[in-house]
């Protein structure tokens, strides 16, 4: 993600010197009492959670295995708009496999017992072990490794992989295919910071609020807009099934779908769905007639607008 989050912080104004790729240390000249820091993404969760990082830019498949549920983590911006990728299981194509072609299908297959666990390798084994009991996948063990997974079952070293995806190539030259009901979560670039950091130093605030202000406005010259949509469905996946079914919608950027509780017989129950979906103008009328087609009951517009002070409200500042 490094070439896009500094092609993302030069369209910002905020450009990286770095002498060479080599470098691990940098400045951004326009923020002098900055100094970047080039770490592995777990790595820069970690630090935040430490105190030895302050800010930091990472991916939401990294919070979400490393950071999720530390009060200590805040998100300052959860829709950067690079870094995009999902994490999904993938099978290979062919042998004990090759009519294998949902989640559903894959925890049904009798050959994972006590004694013959289902090899998953993975970099990310809390979200692989969280999605495995989700969908019934019992028997299960885990190689957590970093780098490229692609090649782990041709190997012998795991049966199958549970990894991040972009453009889906490297599956394919490895005789690999996504599945049904894989997807266990899109990612993009997050904008994250230690709350104790922000609380405790004035600078550490001021200088978030200028980055933020920079990613903002050059979120705005894009002409982007926010899109929340209400919409009755029967899961999660069925909903966002239908929202990527839509032309105008299946390019947006990560629409985040969530479930809207009521109370009713004295029972939390889940009333509706709520998706928030970031579009270009020129989209925008088309979004909207296509989310009304689809089912949306209500449908609100928002340009992108500052998260300053809804930040300094969860500080409590």
């Amino acid at each position: 993600m490094v070439n896009e989050t500094l092609g993302l912080l030069k369209d910002c104004q905020l450009p990286v010197e770095r002498d060479n790729s080599q470098q691990h240390i940098a400045a951004i000249p326009q923020l002098s009492n900055l100094q970047v820091w080039f770490q592995r993404p777990k790595d820069i969760v970690k630090k935040l959670l430490s105190g030895d990082l302050d800010i930091g830019i990472v991916g939401f498949d990294t919070v979400s295995e490393f950071g999720q549920g530390n009060d200590d983590l805040i998100i300052v911006h959860n829709a950067l708009g690079c870094g995009h990728c999902r994490l999904s299981l993938a099978i290979p194509k062919d042998g004990i496999f090759e009519r294998i072609n949902s989640v559903k299908e894959l925890a049904q297959m009798s050959q994972w017992t006590a004694g013959k666990l289902l090899r998953v390798g993975t970099g990310l084994p809390n979200l692989a072990c969280k999605f495995m009991k989700e969908n019934g996948l019992k028997h299960v063990s885990f190689l957590t490794a970093d780098g490229a997974l692609e090649g782990f079952p041709q190997r012998g070293w795991a049966d199958v992989i549970l990894d991040l995806v972009s453009s889906g190539t490297p599956l394919m030259a490895n005789n690999l295919k996504e599945i049904e009901g894989g997807t266990v979560l899109e990612s993009q670039a997050f904008l994250v910071a230690s709350r104790k950091s922000l609380i405790q130093w004035e600078d550490v605030r001021d200088t978030t609020r200028k980055i933020l202000e920079r990613v903002e406005a050059h979120l705005k010259a894009d002409g982007q807009f926010k899109v929340t949509a209400y919409m009755s469905g029967s899961s999660v996946e069925e909903i966002t099934e239908r929202i990527l079914s839509q032309p105008s919608l299946s390019g947006s950027q990560s629409p985040a779908v969530c479930q809207v509780f009521c109370q009713r017989d004295g029972k939390m129950v889940v009333d509706c769905y709520a998706i928030d979906i970031c579009v270009p103008e020129k989209a925008l009328y088309s979004s909207v007639q296509q989310l009304r087609a689809i089912g949306s009951s209500r449908v609100l517009v928002s340009p992108l607008t500052p998260r300053w002070q809804q930040l300094l409200a969860k500080l409590g500042l």
